[in-house]
Formats: C-alpha cells, structure tokens, sequence
C-alpha cells in the first residue's frame, strides 16, 4: 500500500524537479532576464514558500540550516542558471544528474565504499558518456555552460549529501534558503549593470523557486520515507528524460545522436550502479535472515 501512496508524490516531485531545467532555460531563452536576477528570485522565493510551510505546522527555528550547506546550494542555484544561458533544457538536465550521481558515488569509494565490478563498469560508462558528451564538435554543448553545469552538479551534490539522515529535512532546507538570500542579494549588487527584469521572467523565476524547488522539495521528502534508498536514486534517472520531453513541447529543442547516446550511457551507468548496489543489499539481507 505504501508503494501505490508514493506514486503520485513522486512523481509531482520528479516533475518539479525537471521543471526547474524547463523554466529556467525559457526565462533565460524567451525574456530579458538576466541569470544573477533569475538565481536572486528563485532562492527569495523558494526561502518564502519553505518559511511558509514550516509556520504552518507551528515549527519555525532559525538554527536550522548551517551555512556551509547554504552555500552550497547557493554555488548549485547560480552555476545553474549562469550554465542555462548556453545549454538546451535535456543538455543541462544530462549533465547536472550525472555530475551529481557521479559526486555521491565517487563519495562513498572515497569513504570505504568497495564496488564489484558491474558497479565499476558502470561508473566508468557513465564517465565515458559525459566525457563523449562534452568532446569537441558541430554538436556538442558549449563548454562554459557544461563546466559551469558540472560544477553545479558537484554542489548539489554535496548539499545532498549534507542534507542526508537530517530530523527535519523541510526545516533544514527553509533554514538553509534563508541563508542563501544575502549570498544572492551580493551577487546581485555585484552584476547590477547587466541586471535586466521584465514581468515574464520574473514569474518564470518565482515559479521555479516557489513550486519547482520550495514546493517540489517538500513534497519529495514526503515520499522519501516510503521509498528505498535505491528506488529514490533510481526513480531520478527520470529527471533528464522529462526534461528532454518538455523541452522538446515546450522550446521546440531538438534531441542530437550525440546527446541521445550520451544520455543511455550516463544513465544506463548509472542504473548498473544502482541495482548492482541494491542487488547486494538484498543478498546481505537474505544471508543474515536466511529463516524469513
């Protein structure tokens, strides 16, 4: 039954979740906004809708949160939406994920984590995918907009990975937002000439940072706790191929060989990884209760 419950909340999250990429890149495409403005009203407006949020349920601590995770998800949200100015929304989405897997996979070998050798040969054809993504040629993405997209996925990935076994994972994001406001507002004054707002971007900002990430946060650690931890990893694979559809209806974005290939080798590495992972998980498990 928990299964079936976590459906619809995981889904609205894996939407939100691609629809950060899709509002992003029109903002940055179809109006006059300017990335520093866009990452400025995304976080004020996601700190807004979690603030919100944890009053509602008569819970509101200042201390949560720390600053070395705000930053964190600061250096996520700017590289984003500088990296979006260049890249298509599937383009983006591919290597955002896969830089962000890879930084959590490459922290658990770093920590003692020991890979069997599908999970080798998966990490080594998710590299390989990002690496024939990014080589040179008439169809691959700029490479500052893919350096600063990386570098995005390695922030997020480090805010994830701070973020993990916390009490209060909303409180703690609201905490985390709030502290990201004055980071953004410096940014802001320090690109102030290039500043350029219109009412469309705005809106494609706020909507990204209030529903998209405020909202799509919240509810995906309403469904966390119903799923295992590889089925939450798994079900992310998701992410660039939603992003790849919407930008296809929504910027008329066309999808290259290169990218396409690319995209089964990121995620197909991906994928071997994490069932490798959970395949061994289920085997311990089995070995240590053989009665049940």
């Amino acid at each position: 039954m928990s299964y079936w419950r976590s459906i619809i909340p995981t889904t609205l999250a894996l939407i939100a979740f691609a629809g950060n990429s899709i509002l992003c890149r029109i903002a940055l495409k179809q109006t006059a906004i300017d990335p520093a403005s866009f990452t400025t009203i995304r976080l004020l407006s996601g700190a807004a809708i979690l603030w919100l949020l944890i009053r509602a349920r008569s819970r509101v601590r200042l201390e949560d949160g720390n600053w070395l995770s705000a930053t964190a998800l600061f250096a996520y949200a700017a590289a984003f939406s500088f990296a979006y100015v260049s890249l298509t929304a599937a383009t983006g989405a591919l290597i955002l994920f896969g830089a962000v897997q890879i930084t959590m996979i490459g922290h658990g070998i770093r920590t003692g984590e020991r890979l069997r050798w599908g999970q080798a040969s998966g990490v080594a054809l998710a590299f390989a995918g990002l690496i024939g993504l990014l080589l040179p040629g008439l169809s691959a993405p700029p490479l500052h907009g893919a350096l600063l997209m990386i570098g995005a996925g390695l922030a997020w990935g480090i805010y994830s990975l701070r973020g993990r076994g916390v009490s209060d994972p909303i409180g703690v994001n609201a905490g985390n937002f709030l502290r990201t406001v004055p980071m953004a507002l410096v940014v802001s004054a320090c690109t102030l000439p290039g500043h350029i707002l219109d009412q469309s971007g705005v809106g494609y900002a706020i909507a990204s940072g209030a529903l998209c990430s405020g909202v799509g946060y919240a509810i995906w650690y309403t469904a966390l706790p119903m799923l295992k931890a590889s089925t939450a990893a798994t079900v992310q694979l998701s992410v660039p191929v939603i992003a790849a559809f919407a930008g296809i209806l929504f910027l008329n974005e066309p999808i290259s060989w290169r990218l396409a290939l690319a995209s089964a080798a990121v995620l197909g590495g991906i994928a071997l990884v994490l069932l490798q992972r959970r395949s061994v998980a289920v085997t311990a498990e089995n070995t240590d209760n053989p009665g049940q």
